[in-house]
């Protein structure tokens, strides 16, 4: 009886150990939970400026954007799209993943931005938008759909003050 007991108690503290080392990982990187970012988002291909949008990781995993493109056409450079909600977490190499959808983007039902956050930290974010569209009638989590666009992006922590 125990040596059951004294193995239990073994095993309760290695899973405590092992959640805290990975705890300890995750908060190195350093999202600042609540954070918002102003970037500029250029197209991956040619380097050309798309928008500016403000990039908000909420403390729940939750995730907001709001572009400049967005609204209609502004210019030669806007689109008919809302702004975008979804959910992030951290990725285990390194940074932050996101999706976001969109039900109003033109001739398509719904497009999924996928974000890849390759720097985040206090002060700077920079990384990958991958922008999908799917039917209305598609499961825009799943795979499928198509891939309209690739952006990268990069900006800097909006203050208070």
């Amino acid at each position: 009886m125990k040596k059951k007991l004294l193995y239990a108690l073994a095993g309760c503290v290695l899973a405590y150990c092992g959640w805290t080392v990975l705890q300890a990982q995750n908060s190195s990187l350093k999202v600042p939970a609540g954070a918002a970012y102003l970037t500029t988002i250029t197209d991956a291909t040619t380097g050309a400026f798309s928008s500016r949008s403000v990039i908000t990781l909420h403390a729940d995993h939750s995730l907001t954007a709001i572009d400049s493109a967005q609204g209609g056409d502004r210019g030669g450079l806007g689109t008919q799209f809302s702004s975008q909600m979804g959910a992030w977490r951290t990725s285990p190499g390194a940074g932050v993943v996101a999706r976001t959808l969109d039900f109003s983007f033109p001739n398509a039902g719904i497009a999924r931005v996928d974000y890849n956050f390759t720097t985040i930290n206090g002060d700077q974010v920079s990384g990958t938008i991958t922008l999908t569209v799917f039917p209305i009638n598609a499961d825009p989590q799943g795979s499928g759909g198509t891939v309209v666009g690739t952006f990268n992006f990069s900006g800097q922590r909006v203050n208070a003050s």
